[in-house]
């Protein structure tokens, strides 16, 4: 299951925005600093309207989307690396996260404090990566120092020593350690690290409602910046969000509409999410019940069918496969193979976005 950290300064909107993603959690929001004490873990269903058509066609007994887990971070304010705030605590908490939402300021609202006194996206992110990049520096120098005794005479020790020491240079010059552009091997190497300033972000510009549809002069700021950390951005409003738990569906719809908007701030992440770590769904659809999967672009058939169960990688023999657009176009599964749209695919087959797939395999 997809993680996904949700950080930034105090009264940004991150507990409000956390509350309407998982409508069921009760993260508290309040108008003062470090009102989130513990992270707060909520997890979340992704909606995907293809599931649902699957479901019908396949007269499946049950529905099972893919899920993210959310968890909400406490505020972080300048000096959290050293323990200012509630401090390292909780950047120990984003460590385990595939990917990090950064919510930030963009809306202006005298009844709301802001902890810096005014509203400015970018040094607030700037205020954020710092502490982020000291806690990492912090981390790199220790696990330097034992890697340079254990370099003179281990080959692995010397190659993970070059890659530490690479990432030094970046961090001390006060970028982000994805700025090291480390290759796949490389990252493997010092995985185990959980270094904060390495993982994918995805700006979130929490704005007001009458700029969700068309942003504003701070969103355009933020997407600058972003386009340069070659992170996404995304615009969400958190007022919005809360108003939209109560509504139905079709209320929904009728709401983001009237607002000039297509989709809510969940589907935004989701989207922006899988384009930040290039994933993909792929579907598996019968009477019993219809599911999505999630799987990193470039994953082949057998790889795919072990994200469903480790036999089914292990005794792969081919999958059965077709797109989800021509299973829609014909109707039901069995006219698809009548058209010849049905496939029958081998080990190297690289699994595309939106394909229906049965697996046959033996152990």
């Amino acid at each position: 299951m997809l993680r996904a950290g949700i950080v930034g300064l105090p009264n940004v909107g991150k507990s409000t925005l956390f509350n309407a993603l998982v409508a069921n959690a009760k993260a508290e929001a309040a108008n003062f600093p470090f009102c989130t004490i513990e992270p707060n873990v909520g997890v979340v269903s992704v909606c995907d309207d293809r599931l649902q058509k699957l479901t019908e066609i396949s007269k499946s007994a049950k529905t099972v989307p893919t899920r993210i887990e959310f968890v909400d971070i406490a505020g972080l304010v300048q000096g959290a690396s050293q323990g200012e705030g509630l401090g390292n605590q909780f950047l120990a908490n984003i460590r385990e996260v595939d990917a990090i939402v950064h919510v930030v300021r963009c809306f202006d609202d005298d009844d709301i404090i802001h902890v810096a006194g005014s509203v400015d996206p970018v040094r607030d992110i700037e205020v954020i990566n710092l502490e982020l990049g000291l806690a990492d520096l912090t981390q790199l120098e220790r696990r330097l120092e034992r890697t340079r005794k254990s370099a003179r005479n281990n080959k692995e020790a010397q190659e993970e020593l070059f890659i530490l020491e690479k990432l030094r240079e970046i961090l001390d010059a006060g970028q982000p350690a994805r700025q090291a552009n480390l290759s796949a091997e490389e990252q493997e190497v010092i995985k185990f690290l959980g270094l904060l300033t390495l993982k994918p972000i995805i700006y979130a510009t929490n704005v007001s409602e009458d700029d969700l549809a068309t942003g504003n002069d701070w969103v355009e700021q933020v997407r600058t910046f972003a386009t340069a950390e070659q992170a996404e951005t995304v615009i969400i409003s958190a007022q919005v969000e809360s108003e939209l738990i109560d509504l139905s569906a079709s209320e929904r719809q009728d709401f983001l509409a009237a607002l000039g908007v297509d989709a809510g701030g969940l589907t935004s992440l989701v989207q922006a999410t899988y384009k930040l770590l290039g994933l993909r769904t792929y579907f598996t659809s019968g009477p019993q019940e219809s599911r999505a999967w999630t799987i990193p672009i470039g994953t082949k058939a057998p790889q795919a069918a072990g994200v469903i169960h480790s036999d089914f990688e292990r005794g792969f023999i081919r999958a059965e496969t077709v797109a989800y657009q021509d299973l829609v176009k014909m109707g039901s599964l069995t006219a698809a193979k009548e058209k010849g749209l049905v496939r029958s695919e081998g080990k190297d087959y690289l699994v595309q976005e939106g394909d229906v797939m049965l697996f046959r395999f033996n152990v």
